[in-house]
């Protein structure tokens, strides 16, 4: 009886030996992370920093300090690289070289991305769920970003409204201007080509960027406003399109009233599986300026889209949730 038991367990004994030197044979297979001087480190309160150290540096910092469980292979190759690529997006060891408004700009990005439950990734939370920012933790970003005027100084909130009006009545008279003639907009370096009836698409969303004080009405086309009063939005169908317009934040008037002020451009986001296969489905343009220019210098202006969209894939790559209660034929 022990002579057949051992015969049986030998073979399984003998491919556990082997998977066992094969994993210790895997853990000398290590592409190189190293962590390069920090040259120019963001700037912030302690609060502010501590949040971002506690659960952003890991990834998108050179201080990259991985704990033992993130050291054993396969984990180290999937860590390994989802830092050299978080690296890429936002490198706070590094943004600290940008323009203040600039930096301000990627912070928004970031809290908007953690206000959705994109970052940190949901693989990485439910690992390392330290790195949870919690609800307290979000407001105290949030208020960083915030840059309201001070009320208790009525000629500088007042100065500002004026100037705001003003910028936006002599931008106004020049679009009636040009309308005596039709404004011819060149496609995007992609190839994209405008669409001037997104402004009779119906607002599905807006979007208010606290940090650079401006504006953003989302719109959608009828394929679009179907899939969300059908329910079909992950993934959105073939064919969906939606506008995202931009205007700068007029300073609030004497009732606090807060209008829109000067435009600044507008984003189309066009889905097509097959035509725009190469760019995550979804075919990306944006225009700015009253001239409606293209953005960018060549095509590959694209992959700036691209990149900022990656985080919320399991979305079909969009970040717009949609007002409640929408229909295909109401408002």
């Amino acid at each position: 009886m022990g002579s057949v038991l051992q015969s049986r367990l030998r073979p399984l004994l003998w491919i556990v030996g082997v998977l066992f030197l094969v994993f210790v044979g895997l853990q000398f297979v290590r592409p190189k992370l190293t962590n390069p001087p920090v040259t120019a480190d963001l700037q912030t309160p302690a609060e502010v920093k501590q949040i971002l150290r506690n659960s952003c540096y890991n990834c998108h910092s050179n201080e990259t300090k991985l704990p033992w469980f993130d050291q054993v292979v396969p984990a180290y190759w999937l860590v390994t690289a989802d830092v050299k690529e978080a690296r890429k997006h936002l490198n706070f060891s590094e943004i600290g070289k940008l323009p203040a408004a600039q930096q301000k700009g990627f912070l928004f990005e970031a809290v908007n991305m953690i206000q959705m439950g994109a970052m940190p990734l949901p693989a990485y939370r439910r690992v390392h769920p330290d790195a949870v920012v919690t609800p307290d933790q979000l407001t105290v970003l949030r208020n960083y970003l915030t840059t309201p005027p001070d009320p208790s100084n009525a000629a500088e909130v007042g100065a500002k409204a004026v100037t705001d009006a003003a910028a936006t009545d002599v931008q106004y008279g020049k679009w009636v201007q040009a309308s005596q003639t039709a404004l011819e907009v060149k496609p995007e370096w992609n190839g994209v080509p405008f669409d001037p009836d997104y402004n009779n698409w119906k607002a599905i969303s807006s979007t208010d960027r606290f940090d650079n004080h401006t504006m953003r009405e989302i719109l959608g086309n009828d394929v679009a406003v179907k899939a969300i009063a059908d329910g079909h939005i992950n993934p959105w169908p073939d064919g969906a399109a939606f506008a995202k317009v931009a205007w700068q934040q007029a300073a609030p008037d004497e009732k606090g009233v807060v209008k829109t002020g000067a435009f600044i451009q507008v984003e189309l986001m066009v889905k097509d599986s097959a035509k725009y296969a190469s760019s995550e489905g979804w075919g990306w343009g944006r225009w700015r300026g009253t001239d409606l220019k293209p953005y960018g210098k060549d095509a590959q202006f694209q992959n700036e889209c691209m990149s900022c969209h990656e985080p919320v894939a399991k979305n079909d790559h969009v970040y717009t949730m949609p007002f409640s209660g929408q229909t295909a034929g109401g408002q």
